[in-house]
C-alpha cells in the first residue's frame, strides 16, 4: 500500500505518516488505531515488544501494554489503562470483528460505541464490538484505572 493510499484511508496526513515511518513523530493513540485499522493489524504490530512496556497516549487515555498473546482464532492485547477526568477520547473504528473488554478497578468509566456508550464503576466490566467509532471518558472528577483487553480475530 502506498503512503498516499494509507494516509487517505486512515484520515492521517502524509507528512504525519512519513514522520512516523522515519521515527521523527510521536503519534497519538487515535492516530495509531486509525492506521492499524486500515492495515488490518493489531496495535502491537507497530509498537515495540511488551518487554519494553510501551505507553500509548490519547486525548484522555494512557495505556501500558502488558502482554500480547495468540490462539488459533485471534490475537489479544492486554493493557493497563488510565482515563483522565475531563476530556473525552474518540477512538476510530478498528477492523471488522474487533472486540474490547474493559474491567474497571477505580473510578467510573463511560466507554463504547459513540451512539450507545456503556458505563461501569469499580468492579464492573464493559464489552463492545469496536469496529465502529467509540469513546472513553471518566465520569466525574476521578481518574479511572482499568484493564483493557482487545481481541483481533484472524482473517
Amino acid at each position: 500500500m502506498s503512503l498516499s493510499a494509507l494516509a487517505r484511508l486512515a484520515g492521517v496526513g502524509k507528512a504525519t505518516l512519513s514522520g512516523l515511518e522515519n521515527g521523527t513523530r510521536n503519534p497519538t493513540l487515535e492516530t495509531l488505531y486509525a492506521i492499524t485499522a486500515q492495515l488490518g493489524v493489531p496495535l502491537t504490530a507497530v509498537l515495540s515488544g511488551p518487554a519494553a512496556g510501551p505507553v500509548v497516549r490519547g486525548a484522555a487515555v494512557s495505556a501500558i501494554l502488558l502482554e500480547v498473546f495468540e490462539d488459533a482464532d485471534a490475537t489479544y492485547e492486554l493493557y493497563r489503562m488510565l482515563v483522565a477526568p475531563g476530556p473525552e477520547q474518540l477512538s476510530p473504528a478498528h477492523q471488522e470483528g474487533v472486540t474490547e473488554h474493559v474491567t474497571v478497578f477505580a473510578g467510573v468509566l463511560r466507554a463504547g460505541p459513540v451512539d450507545a456508550p456503556l458505563t461501569a464503576a469499580a468492579g464492573g466490566h464493559l464489552r463492545w464490538t469496536s469496529d465502529v467509532p467509540h469513546v472513553y471518558a471518566a465520569v466525574g472528577d476521578k481518574e479511572v484505572a482499568a484493564s483493557l483487553l482487545l481481541r483481533y480475530p484472524r482473517r
